[in-house]
């Protein structure tokens, strides 16, 4: 009788641990598909309708506040990718921002420019630009530029690559957004959720076949 009773309590043990391990599984397969679904989140929002991504954007040479002159768009000399950052002083979601958005501008100066970008009038920018500690990166004011773009919420990303093509855009309110457009550029997509949404499709895809 011990004998048995010890099997019969062994045979539900590992029932229970199947149970359990399948539980884990399901759980996890789920964690999966949320975040499938919630990942598009994640990455910067493009909802710009001007300049699609893959094309060739258009030369800006503009002035910046310090008074030197720069090019936006064009093959770049030094090979690097220009990071144009749409910004505003009475932006509060800006003002959140610039502190990651200066600490990548000086950690990937080896491979990408920072150029943020506004328009209006000069001297709110001019103290803006002073006061938020962005002397050190091109800043210009150019309503052509945002018209181009058609930028119409901030703070807006348009990254564009060495050759002058426009690879990746967003709506940028976290540094993982910003971050997101550099993913973009290096799996080749035009936005995080373009890619998150297309590999959904895949495994959608697969789990019928």
């Amino acid at each position: 009788m011990m004998d048995t009773a010890i099997v019969v309590a062994l045979v539900v043990q590992w029932l229970f641990m199947i149970a359990l391990a399948l539980v884990v599984f399901a759980l996890v397969r789920q964690v999966g598909v949320l975040h499938h679904r919630l990942g598009p989140a994640a990455g910067a929002l493009m909802i710009s309708k001007g300049i699609k991504i893959g094309e060739r954007s258009p030369e800006f040479k503009l002035r910046t506040l310090d008074g030197n002159d720069i090019v936006i768009g064009g093959v770049d000399p030094a090979a690097r990718s220009t990071l144009v950052m749409f910004v505003a002083p009475d932006c509060p979601v800006c003002g959140k921002l610039l502190p990651a958005l200066k600490s990548i501008g000086v950690q990937e100066t080896s491979w990408l420019r920072l150029v943020f970008a506004s328009d209006g009038d000069v001297e709110p920018q001019r103290k803006f630009w002073k006061e938020k500690g962005l002397v050190e990166f091109p800043y210009v004011l150019s309503q052509e530029l945002g018209m181009t773009y058609q930028i119409g919420r901030l703070p807006y990303g348009v990254l564009i690559d060495a050759k002058g093509v426009m690879v990746a855009q967003g709506l940028c309110n976290t540094r993982e957004h910003i971050e997101s457009l550099f993913e973009a550029q290096r799996l080749g997509v035009g936005s995080i959720q373009d890619y998150l949404q297309r590999e959904e499709r895949r495994a959608e895809t697969e789990t019928a076949i």
